[in-house]
């Protein structure tokens, strides 16, 4: 009569190996719903990224009013080599002239007209889009946004 032995070193084994069997099964299938947020099928596909002028007002304390502009959103995510239309409207105030440091790239967002400036970084960074009106700290605010190339 042969009997089998059962080890608990064994049992711990084979329910350690089910478990990671189960998490890996769990894992790729709750992966394989995922959707993308743009898809990019050619090298002519080019994405399109809206951004507004803003301000906020703010009324201090010794009663001088105080107004600060921004770019939103504020930070936009790019992959290198990416072809992006960049489409600004301006919202507030009259006309922002605009650089993007560490490239070429001029431009002015008027109030009530839309700016497309078209962008491909090759090179991993952070870009910033800094609007010359509102660049140094006197304006009670810069009115930087951050172009990331990851």
């Amino acid at each position: 009569m042969q009997f089998l032995v059962i080890k608990k070193r064994s049992i711990i084994t084979v329910l350690l190996i089910f478990a990671i069997i189960v998490s890996a099964s769990v894992w790729y299938f709750s992966k394989s719903g995922s959707v993308s947020v743009f898809n990019l099928n050619s090298e002519e596909d080019i994405r399109e990224i809206h951004m507004v002028t803003g301000e906020y007002k703010t009324k201090m304390p010794d009663g001088r009013e105080v107004e600060v502009y921004r770019w939103d959103p504020g930070t936009i995510f790019l992959e290198p080599g990416e072809k992006v239309n960049l489409s600004i409207l301006g919202v507030m105030g009259s006309e922002h002239p605009f650089y993007i440091e560490g490239t070429d790239i001029k431009g002015t967002v008027k109030k009530g007209e839309e700016t497309v400036v078209p962008l491909q970084f090759d090179k991993k960074g952070t870009y910033e889009l800094i609007c010359d009106t509102h660049s140094h700290h006197g304006n009670a605010g810069q009115m930087i946004a951050y172009i990331v190339v990851k």
